[in-house]
């Protein structure tokens, strides 16, 4: 079983400076990479201190290559709508070769309504720009003087340098919350998936990744080799009851920051995004026992984060964790410890248990 960490800044430039966010990511990415970690993973977010420390994904991810050997860098996720085809699958494929070959990369729809607003894109077209944006990267990756005729996009023929590192170009994953449109397309596409449970109840998410592997499956892609990455927050402690007293804090900061991005929804429906004009209702819906009690983050001591793990994995089969380690305005020291203890008592339970498990339960 793998488990890897992810980046989502949940912090405001009065708490902490962008160099400072910075400097503390890469640090626990180093430490990651020598822990035995499999990815590391962060978002294309701006303008709020719910994400907005991470404008770049792939600036970001071009400096963890230099500081690591071995582990995946995952866009989680950069957004089509916002950003130019040959632009981004340039600045992906630059990466691709810094890393030499170590990117994933992670699409994603985007659905803050201030984002689009900026980037003065009609949140109605998020889904036909989404589209367009990877099928467009793929052939900029694939094919040599490609001609461009899109609905939102027109150029060539160009031939883009560099070429991609990996052949015929990086894993892609598609990331998807809760239309099930958007599961379903994962899986005839034969793209990755990348989820977060946090809004969903799990029966619910069960049935959305049941979609995705069952297109999948029918779309004829090779079986069981769909990966599936699931982001947690985690926060542990050599005592369980500290971990969950000294959490409270930062959940709740992030949540607040949530809610302030995702205000946007209060006076805006979108037939793209059917359901979200209830998102901040939802967040306001959530509280911090709920989210121990449904197990929506790993909280806890190593004993009882072990078994946390174990019950998700139960829930969907065959997932890698992506864990959030530092959210909201936490201390380095305390993202370190978690990162430190999961890596010593928590990982080596479930690597043990992948050599003795059956192919397809690990």
């Amino acid at each position: 079983m793998k488990f890897g960490i992810n980046f989502f800044p949940a912090v405001a430039p009065h708490e902490k400076s962008g160099a400072q966010f910075y400097d503390e990511a890469l640090a626990l990415c180093e430490r990651a990479d020598a822990l035995g970690y499999s990815s590391v993973k962060i978002v294309e977010h701006y303008f709020n201190p719910y994400g907005g420390y991470s404008p770049d994904p792939v600036t970001f991810l071009a400096a963890v290559s230099q500081r690591t050997r071995r582990i995946r860098l995952i866009t989680g996720a950069v957004i089509p709508a916002f950003n130019h085809p040959i632009k981004l699958a340039g600045k992906l494929a630059m990466l691709d070769n810094l890393s030499h070959g170590r990117l994933d990369v992670g699409f994603a729809r985007a659905f803050l309504p201030i984002e689009f607003d900026a980037f003065q894109v009609s949140m109605d077209e998020s889904r036909a720009r989404f589209e367009e944006g990877i099928a467009a990267c793929l052939r900029l990756w694939t094919e040599e003087n490609v001609v461009w005729q899109g609905r939102f996009h027109q150029f060539g023929p160009v031939t883009l340098l560099p070429r991609v590192y990996q052949q015929p170009h990086p894993p892609v994953w598609i990331a998807a919350v809760s239309t099930p449109q958007s599961f379903e397309w994962a899986g005839w596409q034969g793209y990755h998936l990348m989820i977060v449970p946090y809004l969903s109840k799990h029966e619910d998410m069960q049935r959305l990744l049941q979609l995705y592997r069952d297109a999948w499956r029918a779309a004829g892609h090779p079986p069981g080799a769909e990966q599936v990455q699931m982001s947690f927050h985690a926060y542990i402690c050599e005592d369980g009851e500290q971990a969950r007293r000294e959490a409270r804090e930062y959940m709740d900061d992030y949540l607040a920051k949530f809610i302030q991005a995702a205000a946007g929804w209060n006076t805006r429906v979108s037939e793209q995004y059917k359901g979200y004009e209830k998102t901040v209702e939802q967040l306001r819906a959530i509280t911090y026992e709920r989210v121990l009690a449904d197990t929506k983050a790993f909280i806890g001591d190593p004993d009882e984060v072990a078994a946390q793990v174990r019950l998700i994995r139960d829930y969907y089969g065959e997932v890698e964790p992506s864990m959030q380690i530092t959210f909201g305005n936490m201390p380095h020291e305390r993202a370190l410890r978690t990162l430190e203890l999961f890596a010593q008592h928590v990982m080596p339970r479930f690597q043990e248990q992948a050599v003795s498990t059956p192919p397809g339960r690990a």
